[in-house]
């Protein structure tokens, strides 16, 4: 596991990377230069809200609110995700 983002990280999918639905198996990809990667909704929810200008505790926030779950338990998901998918390359910090 990699080290979670930090909370003032403001993060955004790179050049090349992007998130898309596919239709026919009815789930979610984050695909990548030579690689695709299946995300489930909720990951798919985070992903979505990576635009650069939302830190890691706005997306939080965000999401949170949407959800009705605890901000704090929130952040720690979403900043543990991020931190893998940095080190997937498919997110930038």
């Amino acid at each position: 596991m990699s080290a979670p983002l930090a909370s003032t990280a403001r993060p955004r999918l790179p050049r090349g990377v992007r998130l898309r639905h596919d239709a026919v198996r009815d789930t979610w990809m984050l695909l990548a230069p030579e690689r695709a990667f299946r995300v489930d909704p909720v990951a798919a929810a985070v992903v979505e809200l990576c635009d650069g200008a939302r830190d890691v505790h706005a997306i939080a926030a965000t999401l949170a609110e949407r959800y009705a779950a605890d901000p704090g338990e929130v952040e720690t998901d979403v900043a543990a995700m991020l931190g893998d998918l940095v080190a997937k390359r498919v997110v930038e910090p």
